[in-house]
């Protein structure tokens, strides 16, 4: 209960930096411990997932807020400085010392398996498969939900996202888990 309640501190300063994260990790979190259970991972893989999952996010306390909550597009040098955030939070995670890969799992979660990711451009098995779930749950659940510079583009645009993207920038595996969750098992946030 100790990590528990590490991770929701952890969740909790990411919110009150970014308002409109309020909610984001935790559902984040609840696809993404979805997608693990359905795609039948080892239970202390879908732990470290669910865990991983709840505190992605905290390597944006680093972001200016007016970046977090910009209404318009980034310009370049704004875009790197969010290109980084997964760096920070590996930094600030690899001190604490869980039972899972937890700071490696956030370093990871804006990976692609083809490359093109940040903030190494890893590809295809370089990726932690509890990175490449997060990958998928944290686009489906940012597409479905509003954001400063957009209105939410509901959970059909965003899984035609990671359908049209299966094999080159998400993992199919996780796809599929992803889709069958919300296509017959009913899964909501």
């Amino acid at each position: 209960k100790f990590i528990e309640g590490t991770a929701y501190i952890i969740m909790k300063v990411v919110e009150t930096r970014d308002p409109y994260s309020i909610g984001h990790q935790k559902r984040v979190s609840k696809l993404a411990t979805a997608i693990a259970q359905e795609m039948k991972l080892p239970q202390d893989k879908i732990e470290g997932t669910r865990i991983a999952s709840l505190v992605h996010d905290i390597g944006k306390v680093n972001l200016p807020t007016e970046i977090i909550s910009k209404p318009g597009k980034l310009i370049e040098v704004e875009f790197n400085l969010i290109k980084n955030y997964p760096k920070v939070g590996y930094d600030i995670l690899k001190k604490i010392d869980f039972p899972w890969p937890v700071a490696k799992i956030v370093l990871q979660h804006h990976e692609k398996i083809n490359g093109s990711g940040y903030p190494r451009g890893l590809k295809g098995d370089k990726i932690l498969l509890e990175a490449k779930i997060i990958c998928v749950a944290d686009v489906v659940e940012a597409m479905s939900s509003h954001r400063p510079y957009r209105p939410a583009l509901g959970i059909d645009k965003a899984l035609d996202e990671i359908s049209q993207n299966k094999g080159t920038l998400y993992d199919p595996e996780v796809v599929v888990a992803c889709l069958i969750l919300f296509k017959e098992k009913e899964f909501k946030f």
